[in-house]
């Protein structure tokens, strides 16, 4: 059984959507004045169809609504009655084709959703003759495709109250909000801790219900200035545990603190699906994403944003340029046979590494095949350099476990610059050195300007040639 609202004009959609939801959770949305409504089950709790149609119609007028009313046992007659009759209609159920038989032909193009223009169709079976719906209706399918084609047969189905899919329910629109209204205003994160967890618990347990998780958290504060403070956290998966919740929303405040006391708080979030997690039997599980962006987020407020998160190569010829982006490790299941390059491995001391094998030394490979690698350091370290005759003689490396002395064999200078036009520019000399210690160090001098050289030391040990 099926009913079917028809609004007045002028009528507020959510205000008609919102009566209808108050009898039946599955409604289809059919104009920006009609509704369908699947009341299959409603008579235990009012009775027959036209009890039903009878309480729809005094909860709307209760609203303010004046409605049309109409009850049968498809969706397709209920919709043409309610625009052909006034107040409350009940049609029996099996009965539909025989009471739509003497409605006019020009409640058709109400009900259809054809793409093509409807008043041409209609014309053309005006032409036929036809003028009533039973009249339609009783013609031979196939000589109603064979004319009219698909779009004729979809019109005969309506004239004889047939539904030509089920009814697909429209989705409520749920706001995933929660607001207070503080009596005497707030200032400091401490005292919003505690009205934050107020508003995370029945936000979590709402997104519980519904299966969903946060991926974007909105927090807005209502100063007492009149002014809006507002902040929006990307979460880099949909959770829903409130603490969790809290603590990223309190120390993004931490870094971003309002700037006046807080009379109202409103915490939002943007659904998205639950997440569901497949462990494995074999491989160690990961820490949950909750426990990780607390962590970066503790991170952040510490260090600074845009400090905090993975390192990855960026388009340039700058050496040990590198960019941050959100740390999201892959599941372990996910294995990587890429080995790991070595010039981006940081070593704390020389007593580590094995005898140096430099690639080319005074023009002459030490190996037909060699295997050469730069172990850099995150940290390029200051040293000390004697040169005469533009070559390296001397090099003093103020660190421990560093060696130094004279230059056995050096090779160079390679010449390196770019970005001429940014404030990060590079223009220095390179050097491979091998020192009295056995390993061979790779230098670089900035060849800057006198003003650049006095802000930055000139010679750095850049890494080690393994």
């Amino acid at each position: 059984m099926f009913g079917a609202l028809l609004a007045a004009e002028g009528t507020d959609r959510a205000l008609l959507e919102s009566v209808a939801r108050e009898f039946s959770p599955r409604i289809e949305i059919c104009g920006p004045r009609q509704i369908t409504l699947d009341l299959s089950g409603l008579t235990r709790l009012f009775g027959d169809a036209r009890t039903i149609a009878q309480e729809l119609r005094r909860t709307a007028a209760d609203r303010g609504l004046r409605v049309r009313v109409a009850v049968a046992g498809t969706r397709t007659a209920a919709r043409l009655f309610v625009h052909h009759r006034a107040g409350i209609t009940v049609i029996d159920a099996g009965t539909e084709a025989d009471m739509l038989a003497s409605l006019p032909l020009s409640l058709l193009p109400t009900i259809t959703n054809d793409p093509n223009d409807p008043n041409d169709l209609l014309f053309t079976l005006r032409r036929w003759g036809l003028r009533t719906l039973g009249e339609f209706a009783a013609l031979p399918s196939d000589a109603v495709a064979a004319r009219l084609g698909q779009a004729g047969v979809a019109w005969q189905c309506c004239a004889r109250g047939e539904d030509a899919r089920p009814l697909v329910p429209a989705a409520p629109e749920e706001r995933f909000e929660q607001t207070l209204d503080l009596e005497w205003p707030i200032d400091g994160l401490e005292p919003l801790s505690f009205v934050l967890g107020r508003l995370m618990e029945p936000l979590s347990a709402h997104l519980e219900r519904r299966d969903r998780g946060a991926a974007v958290l909105h927090v807005r504060l209502y100063l007492v200035t009149r002014a809006l403070h507002q902040r929006s956290l990307q979460l880099p998966a949909p959770m829903r545990d409130a603490r969790a919740l809290r603590t990223l929303a309190l120390l993004d405040l931490e870094s971003h603190p309002p700037d006046a006391a807080i009379d109202r708080v409103t915490v939002a979030v943007d659904p998205t699906p639950g997440r569901v997690v497949q462990f494995s039997l074999l491989t160690r599980p990961l820490p949950s994403p909750e426990q990780l962006s607390t962590l970066t987020a503790r991170l952040a407020a510490l260090m600074g944003e845009g400090r905090c998160g993975s390192p990855v190569p960026v388009d340039s010829w700058r050496p040990g340029a590198f960019a941050m982006k959100p740390f999201a490790p892959r599941d372990a299941s996910v294995r990587n046979d890429t080995p790991r390059h070595r010039d981006t491995e940081d070593i704390p001391s020389s007593k580590n590494l094995g005898p140096a094998v430099p690639r080319s030394v005074g023009g002459a490979d030490v190996a037909a095949n060699p295997v050469v690698a730069l172990r850099r350091f995150r940290l390029p370290i200051p040293a000390r350099v004697r040169v005469e005759n533009g070559r390296p003689i001397r090099v003093v490396i103020d660190r421990h476990g560093f060696g130094g002395g004279g230059v056995q064999v050096a090779a160079g200078p390679w010449r390196m610059s770019g970005a001429w036009w940014d404030p990060q520019a590079w223009d220095r000399d390179e050097w491979d050195v091998v020192l009295a210690d056995g390993l061979t160090y790779r230098l670089f001098h900035q060849r800057l300007s006198a003003e650049a050289r006095s802000a930055k030391a000139g010679w750095f040990v850049e890494g080690i040639v393994d």
